[in-house]
């Protein structure tokens, strides 16, 4: 069986932290908090499968995307490092931490702890995003474009530089992976959320419009604020996204 092909990017030295991204972008995701990460862990921001440089392989549930990246960090001698994600990213964490493969897990505005599965959505936002690839570099160095484009889960569009807006639009409309991995999240739900016996830290976007606060933590569980952060924070507040990450993985 080949091995699976995963991409990203690793700096820094000390205990080693995955950093896994939402649905619809890719490891770029995290560029503003890595130099701050990277001071104090070793730090792996990785593409999941069908995003970014990494190719899509059989399977795109949660789970299944969890015991890819653990397989893929175990050939590397990377076992049970600490685990952080957004959205997608925070639910394939919780996955990583459930099947024993992490040494803590931080999720921001995780998919998956809703009450019941979702209904099937189509992305009409991401075939608009892909009819206008050819004219995207011009459109998004206005930042009213920018406000448009990315109003709907970054809180301040406007922190976003036109290159790294380019690289978000470009990474939602092309991902190979994208159909099979939202069909697979939205279709089910994360119920082992008590069971996982490492740390586990909930971090919660104040301007989160796509993903829901969970009402009822469990206890053991860290529940922590992003004042004035969208589902994809590290843009909006990339210090205090830094410090959260450092603090769940000590």
């Amino acid at each position: 069986m080949p091995e699976v092909t995963i991409t990203g990017a690793r700096r820094g030295a000390g205990r080693p932290l995955v950093l896994l991204h939402t649905l619809g972008t890719d490891h770029h995701m995290w560029d503003p908090v890595l130099d701050r990460l990277a001071r104090a862990r070793d730090v792996l921001a990785l593409d999941l499968p069908g995003f970014g440089g990494s190719p899509p392989v059989d399977g795109a549930s949660p789970p299944a995307l969890a015991a890819t990246v653990a397989t893929w960090l175990a050939a590397r001698g990377i076992e049970r490092p600490h685990v952080a994600g957004n959205s997608l990213g925070g639910w394939v964490a919780l996955e990583m931490a459930a099947a024993g493969h992490a040494a803590s897990v931080t999720a921001i505005a995780p998919a998956g702890l809703w009450a019941q599965p979702l209904e099937p959505k189509r992305a009409t936002a991401r075939a608009l995003a892909r009819l206008l690839l050819p004219v995207l570099a011009p459109l998004l160095r206005r930042p009213g474009a920018r406000r448009l484009a990315l109003g709907g889960t970054v809180a301040r569009p406007e922190n976003v530089p036109a290159a790294d807006a380019l690289r978000l639009v470009r990474a939602y409309a092309t991902a190979p992976g994208f159909d099979a991995a939202n069909a697979a999240m939205r279709g089910s739900r994360f119920t082992a959320l008590e069971t996982i016996d490492v740390p586990v830290t909930l971090a919660w976007p104040e301007y989160d419009r796509l993903v829901r606060r969970l009402q009822r933590i469990p206890p053991g569980v860290r529940s922590v604020d992003l004042p004035g952060c969208g589902h994809l924070p590290t843009w909006d507040d990339p210090e205090r996204v830094a410090a959260v990450l450092l603090e769940g993985s000590e």
